[in-house]
């Protein structure tokens, strides 16, 4: 696991008069809205490198994913077997919680009769009555060391303390995009608690959103990008694009939906993220074109979730919720801008990079608006 050198850490908020706009975002458009957010406060963090205290006997593996409970504990989803040599006999359940400070809470996860586990954890949410979601990316012909091959068609409902409760598809049986029973390898899920619907990011197999209801795990409703028709276009190797403005979705890889119904999604590999009504209406996008963007997205805690985080490439871009222009940007030397990115209700952002590691941003309050 590793953490970034917090002597080498700027962390770099676009909203001061006096800050240079064009050195972090270099392209014209960007030093446009830059310039126009300098009369913004927006958010500032300071990176906490003592987060968290793994017990000394367990290793992690890559770190997917992160959510917070209503405890303000953060759960933590890695890979025990991406582990090599000797360290994967010291690999830690895949499920690890640990408390504000970092101290480790307790740990489950793997293998159990009724389920099927994700053979490449990927994602993990929980929800607003407590419970655990995760689900995982594997596909069959990827020949990674350890892993049967199959493909990650489930999502899994569990309680905090691991029993299990439902399992929405089965390992191995997605039939494509058409399929309301599976998923095919999706990447991030999240509760709407005033429908109580399952919002899915379906995924890296599928190219499509999908919900389903919490309880039942009964299927509601699902689109593509723009809200078109998703496409099946099914295959292991991540494909690089060299033209953006696709009809469909790429790597469905995150999303996360708003207090007021509004969904965000992290179109990966077209560097866009969409927002779509709660029914699944198109309403705009933010492309960054060849710039990497739209590896993740997460929602800022205030009461009115004013910004949305979005990992892309090396920094965290901020961007206002309703606008979807750029009023800032999170530098983090030494540390991508994240594979998935959470958030806590103090604000705080959390950051799973994988085989980089994991990071806690802690929130320092709003940056002092300049003077117009």
């Amino acid at each position: 696991m590793k953490h970034t050198n917090p002597s080498a850490v700027v962390i770099a908020v676009v909203a001061a008069a006096g800050m240079g706009a064009a050195a972090l975002m270099p392209t014209a458009a960007a030093a446009q809205t830059a310039a126009q957010a300098q009369t913004r406060s927006v958010p500032t963090f300071t990176i906490d490198p003592a987060w968290p205290k793994v017990p000394p006997q367990w290793k992690l593996g890559d770190v997917s994913s992160m959510t917070s409970d209503a405890q303000g504990n953060i759960w933590v989803l890695h890979r025990p077997r991406t582990l090599k040599g000797d360290d994967f006999a010291k690999a830690a359940p895949p499920v690890m919680v640990f408390d504000q400070a970092g101290n480790y809470v307790k740990s489950w996860g793997g293998d159990g009769p009724g389920y099927d586990w994700p053979q490449r954890e990927h994602g993990i949410y929980i929800d607003s009555k407590g419970f655990v979601w995760l689900g995982g990316n594997n596909c069959p012909s990827n020949g990674l060391a350890r892993l049967k091959p199959v493909a990650d068609d489930a999502l899994l409902k569990f309680t905090q303390d691991g029993k299990f409760v439902m399992q929405i598809g089965h390992s191995n049986e997605s039939k494509g995009n058409a399929d309301t029973a599976n998923v095919h390898r999706a990447a991030d899920v999240q509760v709407y608690p005033p429908t109580n619907e399952l919002f899915v990011a379906d995924g890296y197999g599928n190219h499509r959103v999908i919900v389903f209801d919490a309880d039942t795990g009964k299927f509601k409703r699902m689109w593509g990008a723009f809200g078109n028709k998703p496409e099946d276009d099914d295959h292991c190797d991540v494909v690089r694009k060299t033209s953006f403005d696709s009809p469909q979705f790429s790597i469905v890889h995150s999303l996360r939906v708003a207090h007021d119904g509004l969904v965000y999604v992290a179109d990966r590999e077209n560097h866009r993220v969409q927002l779509f009504s709660n029914d699944g209406k198109f309403i705009k996008e933010h492309s960054k074109g060849a710039a990497q963007f739209a590896n993740a997205v997460a929602l800022s805690t205030d009461p009115d979730q004013k910004f949305l985080y979005v990992a892309a490439g090396k920094q965290i871009a901020i961007l206002d919720r309703m606008s979807l222009d750029q009023v800032g940007s999170i530098n983090m030397p030494g540390l991508l801008g994240g594979h998935l990115i959470t958030t806590d209700a103090k604000g705080n952002i959390y950051v799973a990079a994988t085989g980089q590691g994991l990071q806690k941003l802690n929130y320092q309050g709003m940056s002092a608006a300049a003077a117009k």
